[in-house]
């Protein structure tokens, strides 16, 4: 048998320097988005900034929270992403999903077990094909104006200027990652071309020929 491992938009992940054993499917071009009333359905390899952008040029609101998060459909579904106060949890109406056998199924928001950075998929080996978001009708205005607004805090907080794989560490209860890495005196630990950001303590940086041996010595 061979192993088969299914990537998304691959930016939160760290591969090792001897890559991936067996086959690699990226799911980029399954990208379409279709918008009918206050749902959308988008495809798992469509972008979730691209999806929010077709929402939001429906005057749809609900997913601006996810506006500036670079992974796909499918990656966000399977750890729950959020940002600013918002979790894909709270706009999922139901997921559609293969199973290695072939065949589909679909999962309704309660039976996805959603949780922090977690969902069910997560101890499963179905693939998601899609996922429909029930949103509302909402004012353009205000919804770009949010847009905007998270675009420029995670601009003026996040090193988006080096390549990383984003948030590495998930939030222990009632902290935050980045003052805890920060207070512990390892902000600008580096090792090769790896570095814990100065910017923003709770992402690793690539600062110039890192390699993934660099990243998980870091780590």
């Amino acid at each position: 048998n061979v192993p088969l491992t299914i990537l998304g938009n691959a930016s939160n992940l760290i591969v090792k320097d001897g890559g991936i054993r067996g086959l690699v499917v990226i799911l980029q071009h399954l990208d379409q988005i279709t918008v009918d009333g206050t749902k959308v359905t988008a495809q798992a390899g469509a972008s979730l900034i691209g999806t929010t952008r077709v929402a939001a040029k429906h005057n749809l609101t609900g997913m601006e929270f996810a506006s500036g998060i670079p992974g796909s459909i499918g990656g966000a579904i399977f750890m729950n992403a959020g940002a600013y106060g918002g979790e894909i949890k709270n706009i999922v109406e139901s997921v559609k999903l293969l199973t290695r056998d072939g065949e589909y199924k679909t999962y309704t928001v309660d039976e996805l077990d959603f949780g922090y950075r977690h969902s069910r998929l997560q101890s499963e080996d179905d693939i998601v094909v899609a996922a429909t978001f029930k949103l509302e009708h909402g004012d353009i205005k205000k919804i770009r104006e949010r847009m905007e607004e998270l675009s420029f805090l995670r601009a003026s907080k996040q090193p988006l200027e080096y390549p990383s794989c984003g948030s590495v560490f998930k939030r222990p209860a009632g902290h935050f990652t980045g003052k805890l890495v920060h207070d512990s005196g390892l902000q600008g630990y580096t090792v090769g071309g790896v570095q814990v950001s100065k910017k923003h303590a709770g992402f690793i940086v690539n600062i110039g020929n890192g390699t993934g041996k660099d990243y998980l010595d870091v780590i």
